[in-house]
């Protein structure tokens, strides 16, 4: 099986790669338009600043690209937030793949109880898990996530996490999955779910 992980001006990249390594599969991290659309899945990380990273895709002409791409592709982080609509990060317009929009967190006032700290980082869990990604994927499952932007509720939601408020940490439209932890750095669980979309049908 190929494997194809997007090289953009985005970290994790190389955890990502690890995190495969230990499925055994030895994944191609390119941004060769021709080796991406021959291989079987496409991942696309990320950890950066939207409107940068999508500046990156644009002068590459990746954007349009991975739009039109056929096979199963699981954006990670915020390559799922370059995947929904709008990001209030810089006012940056994205791929448009998911309709759904991204927000920042907003810090809790001083007096309200159960204050979150932005951006939110550690361990999670996930609800309202839907469809193959999370096969064998107890509900309630904790991941590991870091960001300061959420993606809303919405059509395409297939999980959801509580965080302050109630947002989409995955997302699923035809061909195109995201999350929004880090399945790499998410132990069991988060190896699971990379093997649940190795496992998609082609």
């Amino acid at each position: 099986m190929k494997i194809a992980v997007i090289q953009y001006n985005a970290g994790n990249i190389q955890s990502v790669s690890f995190a495969l390594q230990r499925l055994g599969i030895e994944a191609l991290v390119t941004d060769d338009k021709e080796k991406i659309a021959a291989a079987d899945k496409v991942i696309f990380p990320g950890v950066g600043e939207a409107q940068s990273a999508m500046q990156y895709l644009q002068e590459r002409q990746l954007d349009l690209f991975i739009k039109n791409l056929q096979q199963p592709v699981l954006g990670i982080c915020l390559g799922m937030q370059l995947m929904c609509r709008y990001s209030a990060e810089n006012d940056t317009t994205c791929l448009g793949i998911f309709e759904e929009t991204v927000q920042a967190f907003e810090p809790s006032p001083l007096d309200q109880k159960d204050r979150i700290k932005t951006p939110q980082m550690g361990w999670n869990q996930i609800t309202q898990l839907s469809g193959p990604l999370f096969n064998k994927v107890s509900d309630g499952s904790y991941c590991y996530f870091v960001h300061g932007y959420y993606a809303h509720l919405g059509a395409h939601t297939i999980a959801t996490t509580h965080y302050g408020l109630s947002y989409s940490s995955a997302l699923h439209k035809d061909n195109f999955y995201g999350v929004q932890f880090h399945p790499e750095k998410s132990a069991d669980t988060g190896q699971t779910i990379l093997q649940n979309f190795l496992d998609l049908p082609l």
